[in-house]
């Protein structure tokens, strides 16, 4: 697993998709709130003036120097849930980020969010 520390360093870098093509730049980290372990991370795509963040889980991540690579194909990441630059994701719509991936979400006991950017 890809730690915390090391994966801040890489804002701004090359996030690739399974096949190593480039999905777009590495915006910010989700970890799990529940282990406070890095889970997801927001990546910038889009056309220079229109761009938006979307969501890529860090499952089976590969970190190399200057890229992330993730487990994912890049059109099934372009699909996925998105929110505006500078926009957070509504606790309401975390749900449907995890089920574009097929997998499973879980809520807090209390309700709480299962991700929380770092």
């Amino acid at each position: 697993m890809i730690q915390i520390a090391d994966i801040r360093e890489w804002r701004t870098h090359d996030v690739l998709d399974v096949g190593g093509h480039k999905i777009g730049m590495l915006e910010a980290v989700y970890v799990n709130t529940s282990t406070d372990e890095p889970a997801m991370v927001t990546v910038r795509v889009g056309l220079p003036t229109r761009h938006h963040l979307v969501f890529v889980p860090l499952a089976d991540a590969i970190a190399g120097p200057g890229y992330v690579k993730v487990g994912y194909d890049r059109s099934l990441v372009k699909k996925g849930p998105a929110i505006g630059t500078d926009d957070v994701l509504p606790a309401e719509d975390e749900a449907a980020v995890f089920a574009h991936y097929g997998l499973p979400y879980q809520p807090g006991a209390n309700g709480e969010r299962q991700l929380a950017r770092r």
